[in-house]
């Protein structure tokens, strides 16, 4: 899962901006194109690992001499999103990132962007049907999820006791496969009682109460894997509201300044980080190379880390942005 370097990306990106003009959908010309716009569709509005994205977007974007624009919806969901895509299609611009919020209600409106002659890569999340990004873009997350039963394995150093996922809403690809990988690796800890996923609906509020409500049910419960930055938040929330902080291992997934912050204070155990100005950067590397009439790659893996309070500063690298 090697991710290449910004200065070679841009590099790339430069060279490609310096060519003649051939138009959009052009697959045989290895000329830019004369429409010089990208877009971001991420897949909500001020949440930390989009606006590292976006950060990486808009670094390699300008790089290769194309106006940016990202434009999110207020709530991670279909409904939503789709108004945002089909808005965008009256501007036509050359290409679009989009990080879709259910990977089959998403298709259709990206179908549209398809049809219109605009290239569509996908980063982070991806649809089932895969006719119409050209590339997508994402972490390995069912490798995330079976790194996150290692950490916790680790942390309850042989200690019996049940286990949470936390999950955010069904029909995210994403998160459906860091659970995934979860629930396969927990079987390889017998001492840890896997009890199922419950879902947060993207809701920090909603993932405290249903660790409070688990608790109640499962007094035994030692550890909680939650599968994004909000359900991680919650989490932390309910488990402080409870007192159990610490007596309940909590492995968050993403890198929040939130969350680093209760990593530091040891509300949190441990985080599964990821890399999204590398996914943003490399979007944009496809997005362009789609639209020069070069080759794309159909599924790019952006690395992992775990971290835990002893060894956070040295993986800074990985928290998440509030700003660019």
């Amino acid at each position: 899962m090697k991710i290449r370097s910004a200065v070679a990306v841009s590099a790339a990106f430069l060279l490609a901006a310096c060519g003649g003009g051939g138009q959009i959908g052009d697959s045989n010309s290895g000329n830019a194109a004369a429409n010089k716009k990208l877009v971001l569709i991420p897949g909500i509005t001020a949440e930390p690992f989009y606006i590292s994205m976006q950060c990486g977007f808009e670094e390699a974007a300008k790089a290769a001499g194309y106006e940016v624009d990202t434009q999110a919806p207020a709530k991670f969901d279909a409904a939503q999103q789709t108004p945002i895509v089909t808005g965008i299609l009256a501007s036509k611009p050359a290409g679009v990132l989009i990080a879709p919020t259910d990977d089959k209600a998403m298709a259709g409106p990206m179908k549209q962007l398809k049809d219109a002659g605009i290239k569509v890569v996908e980063v982070d999340t991806k649809l089932q049907d895969t006719s119409i990004a050209l590339s997508s873009i994402s972490s390995d997350n069912e490798q995330g999820g079976k790194l996150a039963a290692e950490t916790l394995d680790k942390l309850t150093a042989g200690k019996s006791g049940s286990v949470l996922v936390l999950n955010t809403k069904a029909g995210t690809s994403t998160t459906d496969a860091r659970a995934k990988g979860f629930e396969d690796a927990i079987k390889s800890f017998p001492n840890l009682k896997y009890i199922g996923q419950q879902y947060t609906d993207n809701e920090p509020a909603t993932a405290a109460s249903k660790v409070t409500a688990t608790l109640a049910a499962n007094p035994d419960l030692i550890g909680v894997f939650a599968t994004n930055l909000n359900s991680g938040e919650g989490a932390a929330t309910g488990l402080r509201n409870a007192g159990k902080t610490g007596t309940v291992n909590l492995v968050g997934f993403d890198a929040s300044p939130k969350q680093v912050e209760d990593l530091k204070a040891g509300t949190v155990q441990a985080l599964i980080a990821q890399d999204p100005a590398a996914i943003g950067r490399q979007g944009v590397e496809q997005a362009v190379a789609a639209i020069d009439g070069k080759e794309t790659k159909r599924d790019i893996e952006t690395e992992l880390v775990a971290i835990t309070k002893a060894d956070a500063e040295a993986n800074s690298k990985y928290f998440y942005k509030q700003s660019c």
